[in-house]
């Protein structure tokens, strides 16, 4: 059970102040634009509570003009020759080899010890010239920026961009991740506690502040490599590699217990079993369910003074507004401590280094998002592991109502295997309506299933993965749709469709198709990974559609945990990859009989 109470002696200088903090970060630099008035979302449910159908605008003459253009825009999938025109017949070759090892599970399985293994018998550079014939070779540009240049340029060339992506990750040290007192996990996982096993996922750890100072570094190189070409430049930053991960964690239990708490007290008042969006609170109710608790402090009265409407009720947008204006009130989360009996601040364990960090991420940020600017370049945060992504939306979230006032320069990525992919999408795009700046997303299915689920039994959560494959595809063409609507509607909302599904790309252009969404618009994009699916992107790019390859680069050694981790992330994929094998192999055997053996691109 949570409480909403007094503020306990000395806590209100150990608690979150994200509003304070980016209001100080930029005052003077800039004028927010008005924030526009709460409007009511979609994806709304009828009176039976089943989904309402999907909202198709009319069509208007130019709207019309738009689908007319797009409908006469043929993609085929199939034809080998222009997929892979871009492509030599050694590429093909590597694609084939490589596609048909990563399905053997037990060289994905064992990938480190065999790399440690080839190491030793091939010596350190004989093993880095087989990876760049090989594994390297298909899935990494290069080993710098200056290196990876001419792939980018051809890939341009045959209307493919680039996401560059400086393959960096950082994680929890796992002694950190038992935290200050090791009986919280177990006090509080009916809240969400993700703390335990937390060191598999990635392969770098935080080591200090001048190492997430070069991180930058290597951030701005990037956002300079990706501006300047014909397509609109994209590069990814990941929030790990901007600051402590440990911080990351704290501030993720937080915002997931404030979460949970909202959705209790609203199941309490027979809401619960609504859309996230749809849940409301009626702050009378509320009020004297706490007071008879024996909560202190008049919330009903804290949310009727600042809000401009009198309904009477808040929502969880609403409710999420009393930890971003803390500063400003005296009213603090409890939560009552099961050991001792009694209340205790939710953020008693926060300290000044806490909130050092908090500000030099945001200050990390701001300047990679100004450099951006400045450079034309869209900004794609990562997603990384659920139980750091709260706060990594958070974060994301308060630089993206700086930022995406006039276009969305920051995109969020949203991860559709999990549970709650729908009730993150639909409150950050209405947060976005309220606030005034332009929604910007890329849907991922996700990875980390399995360790997901594995850490959600060993901690006694609930499992945050949809049960099944199936179920990850209905949620992910739902929260897509309701996005294109969104754009369809407004015109101020940008989304980068990262999937390898062909099925899911032909979904989207037959909605494109529905809402008059003309590709020459950029609104929508598509992404896939670079070596893997060029069946799909190519095609695309030379249909006129904005596509873009996800371009990791760096040094052999320094890439090797990444492809360990996108052998593992992708096993499923590559052993159902047989459809590109085949394709793959006819598009060999066409060229071996037509005499193009040889065959160079030419751009």
């Amino acid at each position: 059970m949570w409480y909403v109470g007094k503020t306990a002696p000395g806590a209100a200088a150990a608690s979150l102040r994200l509003t304070a903090a980016l209001r100080r970060l930029h005052a003077g630099a800039r004028t927010a634009g008005a924030a526009a008035g709460t409007s009511s979302s979609r994806g709304s449910t009828d009176a039976a509570g089943r989904p309402e159908p999907h909202w198709t605008p009319p069509s208007s003459p130019r709207r019309r003009s738009r689908q007319q253009e797009q409908q006469r825009t043929s993609v085929d999938f199939e034809e080998t020759r222009e997929a892979y025109r871009s492509k030599d017949s050694l590429e093909l070759l590597r694609s084939l080899v490589v596609f048909k090892l990563c399905s053997y599970d037990v060289l994905v399985d064992r990938n480190k010890e065999i790399m440690d293994l080839g190491k030793k018998v091939l010596g350190q550079r004989a093993f880095e010239q087989f990876m760049k014939m090989t594994f390297y070779g298909q899935f990494v540009a290069g080993e710098d920026h200056r290196a990876i240049r001419p792939l980018l340029q051809k890939n341009q060339a045959f209307g493919v961009g680039s996401v560059l992506d400086y393959s960096v990750e950082e994680d929890v040290d796992p002694e950190e991740t038992q935290g200050d007192h090791p009986e919280e996990s177990k006090a509080h996982a009916r809240f969400g506690e993700r703390r335990g096993g937390a060191s598999e996922a990635a392969s770098y750890l935080y080591a200090d502040e001048a190492k997430c100072d070069r991180h930058v570094e290597t951030f701005l190189k990037c956002i300079r490599a990706s501006g300047g070409g014909a397509m609109e430049g994209f590069s990814a930053i990941k929030m790990t590699a901007l600051g402590r991960p440990q911080f990351l964690l704290r501030l993720s239990e937080v915002l997931l217990k404030w979460r949970r708490f909202f959705t209790f007290l609203a199941a309490q008042q027979g809401n619960g079993d609504k859309e996230a969006l749809e849940q409301k609170l009626e702050l009378k109710l509320l009020q004297e369910f706490l007071t008879r608790l024996g909560a202190k402090g008049d919330l009903h009265g804290w949310f009727t003074d600042r809000m401009h409407h009198s309904s009477g009720t808040i929502d969880m947008l609403d409710w999420d507004s009393l930890i971003d204006n803390r500063a400003n009130t005296s009213d603090l989360l409890l939560v009552p401590d099961v050991r001792i009996g009694a209340l205790v601040p939710l953020l008693e364990n926060f300290t000044a280094e806490d909130e050092n960090q908090m500000k030099r991420i945001l200050q990390r940020m701001d300047v990679l998002a100004k450099h951006a600017e400045e450079h034309g370049v869209s900004l794609m945060v990562d997603a990384e592991q659920t139980y750091l992504q709260p706060a990594i939306s958070c974060l994301t979230l308060e630089m993206q109502k700086i930022y995406n006032r006039r276009k969305p320069l920051i995109l969020n990525t949203y991860q559709c295997y999990l549970k709650e992919a729908y009730d993150n999408v639909t409150l950050d795009l209405e947060r976005s309506r309220r606030e005034g700046w332009c929604f910007g997303a890329k849907l991922v299915r996700g990875a980390y299933m399995h360790q997901e689920r594995e850490r959600a039994g060993e901690m006694g959560y609930e499992d945050p993965i949809n049960p099944d494959y199936e179920s990850t595809n209905r949620m992910y063409h739902r929260c897509l749709d309701h996005v294109l609507e969104e754009i369809a509607l407004s015109r101020k909302a940008n989304v980068m469709v990262a999937s390898h599904n062909e099925d899911t790309v032909r979904h989207t252009l037959r909605r494109m198709n529905e809402l008059g969404l003309a590709p020459t618009e950029n609104r929508v994009s598509f992404g896939q990974l670079l070596g893997m699916c060029d069946q799909i992107s190519f095609p695309l790019g030379q249909a006129g559609y904005p596509v873009y390859k996800y371009v990791p680069y760096g040094p052999v050694n320094e890439v090797m945990p990444y492809l360990s981790r996108r052998a593992q992330e992708n096993r499923g994929f590559m052993k159902g990859a047989e459809h590109e094998r085949q394709l793959l192999l006819r598009e060999l055997k066409r060229r071996l009989a037509s005499g193009e053996i040889f065959h160079r691109p030419v751009f």
